[in-house]
């Protein structure tokens, strides 16, 4: 069985690095959220957090009336045209906060072990 090297975590879902052995398989990233699985580049990573903007801007939690409303479901793009995710604004919220978290640690460990370097 392949191991996995955690890259971000909350209480929606998870992302990681696949391990065969003692190697890192770092080209793609496993994304695992409301019972799916996304197998994204960082490009097509980068990409989904862009429609997640975009999504959150369109559908904001508030109605005209500034009634917050939590139980309306809408459609999701993902960087693969032919898939749509039906989602609520808490579920938005949650896969936004996943997304984030995994490109900021794999912002932070590119400069680590990058640029940063001395």
């Amino acid at each position: 069985m392949k191991d996995i090297e955690q890259i971000y975590r909350n209480d929606f879902g998870i992302s990681f690095y696949w391990k065969e052995g003692n190697e890192v398989i770092s080209d793609k990233i496993q994304l695992l959220f409301k019972q799916m699985g996304f197998y994204f580049s960082v490009q097509e990573l980068n990409e989904f957090h862009d429609l997640i903007e975009e999504c959150a801007t369109d559908h904001n939690d508030y109605d005209t009336r500034g009634v917050k409303r939590v139980f309306d479901k809408f459609l999701l793009k993902t960087p693969y045209v032919a898939i749509d995710l039906e989602i609520s604004p808490i579920e938005l919220h949650s896969i936004k906060d996943l997304v984030e978290g995994s490109l900021f640690r794999l912002n932070l460990n590119e400069y680590i072990h990058g640029a940063g370097m001395n």
